[in-house]
């Protein structure tokens, strides 16, 4: 019979254990109650007093799926009756164990009472105070008598009841040097070294043992041996896995090389198991890797992200908050989930809480997923909920979209709910945030004008220094980088202008923040049939423009059109950008430049340049030299075209 709790239902412990093996299948979890003494002479049929269950944390939770039908099964036999004590002074309550959901007693007694196990309680009938003494559970030769019982029943149910009494006393603060913990640990070590635990008991009594003596105490390094053996032999399952994994953020080392190598063949193992993953497996196991800082298991991390597509509308909001999360943390993402999340994110938006669209729209931002459908329900929700979020909510989702360069069917409510908002709620925005936000619509085409001067006023440049500390360079760009969309695209702008000294000079940074680099091997397949279209290399590359940007390929033209050679660049009249657009200046899933890229595009123009795009996706398509060519020409000689006319017009 499997064990289902440990029972003290009498200061009498012998009783106690003489009747253990009738009262150990009722429940796992671990029900005590004392007097502040010990009970005798107590009538227990005539007076009961049911004690509530201590409150339990996460290592005492021992229900597993196997005993589930046996519990069902339990439901229907008759339970045993308490256990009677000699007659006596009544003026102590015994105490009886609650046997736990699903399951009553039916004892012909008065119904029991529901009381905490840490206060005094009265009893109705008698109005006796008893003081409920918990530590008198913990006797030692009570713990002997309890552990000689369980030595009678399978080694993953003896387990279950070392750990239960294991995780009394971590529930109640006793020392790893007191005897009952002593005297628990050494029976736990006898079981570990028979070899024959289940992994599921295993780690239970490794989280238990860690509470307890550390992570370097003999116990943690049998369990840990015993999980090595058992991945090494494939005795693992999808269940089991989950657990270790749960377990190794509590018990992990980096330095341990036993445990390194025992965690990169559970990754191996687990890659096998991913299919039989449910919904809630697959959020613990990518959690667990996010703390024990996996980045490295990257064929695991994808097989989970397509799992979790699988089983994308079985997660709770919760569950997809901390999947998303997780990946981000890790880096990866997969194709397959970025369609279930299509498919079924819209439908639950309209219902969630807000910061799940908070996270969607953080995930997708990463992976530079341009959703269409995951956008349009968004920007929606933001019109009709917008005053419900938080600031740092309103600027997050706003610089999604402006960075991803998407502008939804109802923008002109969506700014028009944000205009509003900042007017309420300006002075709530922190000073970055706000930044953040406004330096994103500017991708979008919507000038903060009516906010603007309020961010080139000394006050709020002064907000921007973080502790008396001088701005960092990127605040510093997005201001240049507002400053110039008011020069060169709001022409109608007369407010403050952002002082001179704090321009910066150039836009390229490390975090690519505000262009992307031109892509090396893109280049290489350009050079060869642009400079056979020119008759030479024509042309110059990585050119800082002076608005800031860094042109990628400059053609230099004088002032009747004709290209001039590097050596005549003094006499250049007007100049051509070759833009030569990677994968990387796009949207992963569209052939929509990111917002920075057509920020970049639009200011190069309006500085005087004749910007010419050559995308990838376009030039890929070509199979010859000859192809190549002729499609440069078709791009490049239009623009000079174009300028050479216009030159004759005036």
């Amino acid at each position: 019979m499997t064990m289902k709790s440990l029972v003290c239902i009498s200061a009498s412990f012998r009783a106690v254990c003489q009747h253990a093996s009738s009262c150990f299948p009722v429940n796992r979890g671990l029900s005590v109650c004392t007097s502040a003494g010990r009970c005798t002479n107590v009538d227990f049929a005539s007076r009961a007093v049911m004690a509530q269950q201590p409150c339990v944390t996460d290592v005492r939770c021992f229900q597993t799926p196997r005993t589930r039908s046996r519990m069902m099964a339990m439901r229907a036999a008759p339970v045993p009756s308490p256990v009677p004590v000699p007659a006596g002074n009544r003026d102590d309550e015994v105490t009886e164990n609650h046997p736990g959901p699903g399951i009553t007693h039916t004892t012909p007694v008065k119904t029991a009472q529901h009381f905490s196990p840490y206060v005094r309680h009265v009893d109705a009938q008698s109005h006796a105070a008893a003081l409920v003494n918990i530590h008198s559970l913990f006797e030692e030769d009570v713990i002997t008598k309890l552990c000689s019982k369980l030595a009678d029943f399978s080694s993953n149910d003896r387990a279950e009841g070392l750990s239960a009494l294991l995780g009394a006393c971590v529930e109640f603060g006793l020392e790893a040097h007191s005897p009952p913990v002593l005297l628990l640990v050494q029976e736990s070590l006898q079981l570990l070294s028979s070899r024959t635990v289940g992994v599921l008991q295993l780690c239970r009594l490794g989280k238990l043992a860690c509470a307890l003596e550390g992570r370097r105490c003999p116990m943690v390094a049998e369990v840990i041996n015993s999980i090595s053996t058992a991945v090494e032999e494939n005795d693992v399952s999808s269940c089991d896995a989950a657990e270790i994994y749960s377990l190794m953020t509590v018990l992990y080392e980096p330095s341990s090389q036993q445990q390194t190598l025992m965690l990169a063949a559970l990754h191996r193992h687990t890659q096998r198991l991913v299919h039989q993953l449910k919904a809630y497996q697959v959020c613990d196991i990518l959690q667990s890797l996010v703390t024990l800082q996996q980045r490295q298991a990257i064929p695991l991390v994808l097989r989970l992200s397509h799992r979790a597509s699988r089983v994308f509308k079985d997660f709770s909001d919760a569950e997809i908050m901390k999947v998303l999360s997780a990946l981000m943390v890790l880096g990866q993402h997969d194709e397959a989930l970025l369609a279930a999340m299509e498919k079924h994110l819209p439908e639950r938006m309209g219902k969630c809480e807000s910061e799940l669209i908070t996270i969607v729209m953080e995930y997708c931002l990463q992976v530079r997923c341009r959703s269409e459908p995951i956008f349009e329900t968004v920007a929606e929700n933001f019109v009709c909920s917008a005053e419900k979020y938080t600031t740092l909510q309103i600027a997050k989702q706003v610089v999604t979209m402006g960075r991803l360069n998407y502008l939804p069917q109802c923008s002109g409510q969506m700014f028009k709910k944000l205009e509003s908002i900042l007017s309420a709620r300006f002075s709530q925005f922190q000073p970055r945030r706000l930044l953040d936000m406004l330096h994103a619509c500017i991708h979008l085409q919507r000038f903060p004008v009516n906010y603007i001067n309020k961010i080139f006023s000394p006050y709020f440049l002064q907000k921007l220094q973080a502790q008396g500390e001088p701005m960092d360079k990127n605040t510093l760009r997005q201001l240049t980088q507002l400053h110039l969309s008011t020069s060169l695209e709001c022409t109608y702008y007369w407010g403050p202008r952002l002082p001179f000294f704090q321009h910066m000079k150039q836009f390229s940074s490390r975090d690519h923040a505000f262009e992307t680099p031109m892509d090396n091997l893109f280049y290489k397949q350009v050079k060869r049939p642009l400079a056979q279209l020119l008759g030479g290399e024509f042309y110059s590359t990585r050119i800082f423009s002076s608005v800031g940007y860094t042109v990628d390929v400059e053609i230099y033209l004088d002032e009747n059109g004709f290209i001039l050679p590097l050596s005549q660049w003094e006499q250049t009249y007007k100049r051509i950008a070759l833009c030569l657009d990677g994968r990387n200046r796009f949207c992963s899933n569209t052939q929509h430049l990111l917002g920075k890229e057509a920020t970049k595009t639009r200011h190069l123009r309006r500085a005087g340049y004749e910007v010419v795009q050559i995308p990838y996706f376009e030039f890929e398509k070509l199979r010859t030299q000859e192809e190549q060519v002729q499609y440069l020409q078709s791009k490049i000689f239009p623009a000079i075209s174009k300028f050479r006319y216009s030159q004759t017009t005036h």
